[in-house]
């Protein structure tokens, strides 16, 4: 067998050893919906929030600096403006609307947010600091992952509790992606 030969089924069976492993690392929680709070205070979550860490999506990879700020709409929805710069702190600034909205009030932390009028995804909060000051949210798959605070830093001691939630949640943290910030 050539060495070409050798070397694509090494990697053939690496990719499928990592799609195992990653796998067997979340199917405790698979179908478990996550544990959200059993309050959130709709009008004391207004405002920013910078982006500390989070799993890297297509649609967020090369921004750093990130944000999201929440404001009341008149028909009572949140109105909602991700924005941060392309892949430097000093790159061009950007910015996506989108509107969200409590999906049931029975379950308080459970929101719903829709981009572009098109698609609707899940924004479960499931950690928060009881005066707003930090927040972590994700969906029921774990595929999604947002450590948010009201300042553009947090302390380790932050950081260590944010992230031991979100493991008692299922989050496995190796993907992690700490966001480059500067206060705006």
């Amino acid at each position: 067998m050539n060495q070409s030969k050798t070397r694509f089924k090494a990697m053939v069976c690496m990719i499928f050893s990592i799609f195992a492993l990653s796998g067997c690392a979340s199917s405790q929680y698979v179908g478990d919906p996550l544990d959200t709070v059993d309050s959130l205070n709709l009008n004391q979550y207004l405002g920013r929030w910078y982006e500390i860490a989070r799993y890297q999506k297509r649609f967020e990879k090369n921004i750093v600096g990130a944000t999201a700020e929440y404001s009341l709409r008149d028909d009572g929805r949140i109105g909602v403006v991700n924005s941060g710069f392309k892949k430097s702190l000093d790159g061009k600034y950007t910015s996506v609307k989108a509107v969200a909205w409590r999906s049931d009030d029975a379950i308080p932390g459970a929101l719903k947010v829709k981009f572009f009028g098109l698609f609707t995804s899940d924004y479960l909060v499931f950690g928060l600091d009881d005066e707003y000051k930090w927040a972590l949210v994700g969906n029921n798959e774990r595929d999604s992952l947002w450590f948010l605070s009201r300042s553009h830093e947090v302390s380790e001691e932050i950081m260590t509790t944010m992230q031991s939630i979100a493991i008692e949640e299922g989050y496995d943290l190796s993907e992690l992606y700490l966001v480059p910030q500067k206060e705006r």
